[in-house]
């Protein structure tokens, strides 16, 4: 991995999510944006099995269409043709009806891409299974619990360690419910 590469994206996210926090605290968003990051690079540690410049690159810049005002155009301009489709198959079509269409779609789509989406998709989600924002009911933490599991199956075949480091999460996050 280049720290070019490196320093390009996580600048031009840093840009894009400044003012985003972390739910439930006042974490910059950079935090989830560096542990979706560790994760590919111990997976990478694990297997080399993966182009890591590649991975890293949407694991830095996996939620800018989704919760900024990125446009596809510009991340196909800043980063190519495949950064740029790579973060539009993570990221949510909000123009469907439910959640739970809208997750279906993604990962339909991340499934007719390379392996390192997937493997975004598995570390975003491993990620996200820490301590639920303290606003949760039980309802939504399951529901969150249910689509992880969703996720796994979905990518079982994206890498090894992440998807038992994800199946993993899904059991310790059974802790959480009140």
């Amino acid at each position: 991995m280049t720290q070019e590469i490196y320093q390009k994206a996580i600048k031009f996210a840093g840009e894009k999510h400044k003012d985003q926090k972390m739910p439930g605290s006042n974490s910059n968003y950079l935090l989830h944006i560096s542990n979706v990051s560790m994760e590919i690079l111990m997976a990478y540690a694990i297997e080399k099995n993966f182009d890591v410049d590649f991975a890293i690159q949407l694991a830095i810049l996996h939620d800018t269409i989704e919760d900024t005002d990125t446009e596809f155009l510009e991340l196909k301009e800043t980063f190519g043709e495949r950064v740029a489709q790579g973060v539009l198959a993570l990221s949510k079509n909000e123009n469907l009806p439910s959640k739970e269409e809208q997750m279906l779609d993604s990962l339909s789509r991340i499934n007719q891409l390379e392996k390192e989406v997937g493997m975004i998709k598995l570390a975003d989600r491993i990620t996200n299974l820490q301590e639920p924002p303290y606003y949760w009911n039980n309802d939504k933490i399951e529901r969150y619990r249910k689509e992880a599991e969703l996720i796994s199956k979905a990518l079982s075949g994206k890498n090894d360690y992440l998807n038992k480091r994800l199946l993993g999460k899904i059991e310790e996050h059974k802790q959480y419910l009140k």
